[in-house]
């Protein structure tokens, strides 16, 4: 849930947006409309109305980009929807074929209490089961899972200002600094052998198809991270 309700629909057009944008930061119209199953017209007057309320920019005969404000949204909504796949499948046995349409009808509704909640209950997942999509981080101002579990009341964690992505979302030659590393003291070890730490300085330099290593410079030095520990690491874009 959100400070200013916003409709399910407006919802859904940002989460759309939010998957398709994610290689090259544009999703394109005709994208969105196959995928909402919406006539061309009826998308591109809706990317209009977004760009008015601040979710977009909308570029014409090219596509639509999330603003900060519209990506902060899109990002809550897929990770509330890729935990709830995960709980659903993890804990509750449901057919994994099922796991999508039921996601979808609780994601708006469910608290980001309730959304901690699952994600300490499932011990800080990193990947739903449905296509083994990437769980986005959370928008509580946290370093570490850690630190996250050391606070009981989610009211006193204020909600982070940047808007972070994973190392292994992001583009060739883009940098930024470390800020939230997500998962266990294994993880964390394994990043601090690397000479990855919080506020380190990464810079993309190519990733791999699939299941490959992602090739980064860790400050000035080279180093090949494996790309599952590449999509626990979140950088504030420099």
């Amino acid at each position: 849930m959100h400070g200013k309700q916003i409709s399910e629909n407006v919802e859904e057009y940002l989460e759309t947006i939010y998957k398709k944008s994610l290689k090259d930061n544009m999703a394109k119209t005709t994208e969105i409309s196959k995928d909402l199953d919406i006539a061309p017209g009826s998308v591109t007057q809706m990317l209009k109305k977004l760009e008015e309320e601040g979710y977009v920019n909308y570029y014409q005969y090219k596509g639509v980009k999330l603003t900060d404000k519209g990506y902060k949204i899109a990002r809550s909504i897929v990770r509330k929807h890729r935990l709830l796949e995960t709980f659903l499948y993890e804990i509750l046995g449901i057919n994994i074929e099922d796991l999508h349409e039921q996601a979808c009808a609780m994601e708006h509704s469910l608290s980001d209490e309730a959304e901690r909640k699952i994600c300490q209950l499932l011990n800080y997942p990193d990947q739903c089961p449905d296509d083994h999509n990437v769980i986005p981080v959370c928008n509580l101002n946290v370093s570490t899972c850690y630190e996250c579990s050391q606070i009981s009341d989610i009211s006193e964690i204020p909600k982070r200002i940047e808007n972070l992505i994973a190392v292994g979302n992001m583009m060739p030659n883009q940098r930024g600094k470390v800020k939230f590393i997500r998962g266990d003291k294994d993880k964390l070890q394994k990043l601090l052998d690397l000479g990855i730490t919080l506020e380190t300085e990464i810079t993309l330099l190519n990733s791999t198809p699939l299941n490959g290593p992602v090739n980064v410079l860790v400050e000035s030095k080279e180093v090949n991270i494996d790309k599952e520990l590449a999509y626990n690491i979140f950088v504030d874009i420099q």
